[in-house]
């Protein structure tokens, strides 16, 4: 492997990671670095990126032993996966007993969503059996979020300073469940978006979370679809049918 020294950006695509995230890790000694020039610029050996990559399979803080599920199969802490669906009834299936079983186990939950959607979302939820959806909001321990993508840098530092935050207090199993297609409106692009997931993939690996992205397939075409599955490599070593509604 080549011993050619990257600078911060080249690094961080080849992380596919925010520069932000590169300048944290590499402060905190988490990924090591050299200082080059008169004005000690970052450089960074693939060798040690990839060192890193390698470590980030393993989440940063340990997940309590409960194990997650979604439609009844065992998914990974961490993990990033996608789910697929055509109709209404098919958009909650999935994405809404996971988080009411995250609520009922005090879990930190977190659902992008907005407008018709999400008032679907908070609909479903509040009618749960052992769910007081006011009081989970007030403590924090549902957080219904926008966020201002725009890049995928701001976008990665956005949800990589919620998961610190919520480990701060403590260690936790974090739940977070995406509609995409609310998702894509806060970029400037859906290329952007789906750049975003990528670098998204990578990032959580540091966190104890279970992530779900949901993709109505009466709002993207099958190009966007192939490379939402590219990004979700947890998808192919799960019963893929069960992710399909």
């Amino acid at each position: 492997m080549s011993q050619e020294l990257l600078n911060t950006a080249e690094a961080a695509r080849f992380l596919r990671v925010s520069q932000a995230s590169i300048r944290r890790w590499s402060d905190a000694g988490l990924l090591p670095s050299h200082r080059v020039g008169r004005r000690r610029e970052r450089r960074f050996a693939q060798s040690d990126l990839v060192e890193f990559l390698n470590r980030t399979e393993k989440p940063s803080v340990p997940a309590p032993p409960a194990g997650i599920h979604v439609g009844g199969l065992p998914i990974p802490v961490p993990g990033h996966l996608a789910t697929f669906y055509s109709s209404d009834a098919g958009r909650i299936r999935l994405t809404v007993p996971f988080l009411v079983d995250g609520l009922r186990s005090d879990q930190p939950c977190f659902l992008v969503a907005t407008d018709e959607v999400l008032d679907v979302y908070m609909e479903a939820i509040k009618n749960q059996d052992g769910v007081d959806l006011k009081r989970a909001v007030a403590k924090g321990q549902f957080s219904a979020v926008v966020f201002d993508g725009a890049t995928v840098d701001r976008a990665v530092g956005f949800w990589e300073g919620k998961f610190a935050d919520i480990l701060s207090h403590g260690p936790s199993l974090i739940r977070h469940v995406a509609e995409m297609a609310c998702v894509r409106r806060m970029f400037p692009s859906e290329a952007e978006m789906l750049r975003f997931e990528q670098a998204y993939d990578v990032m959580c690996r540091r966190f104890p979370v279970a992530a779900i992205c949901q993709y109505d397939s009466r709002e993207f075409d099958g190009l966007a679809m192939l490379s939402v599955l590219k990004a979700h490599p947890d998808l192919f070593e799960r019963r893929l049918a069960t992710f399909l509604n």
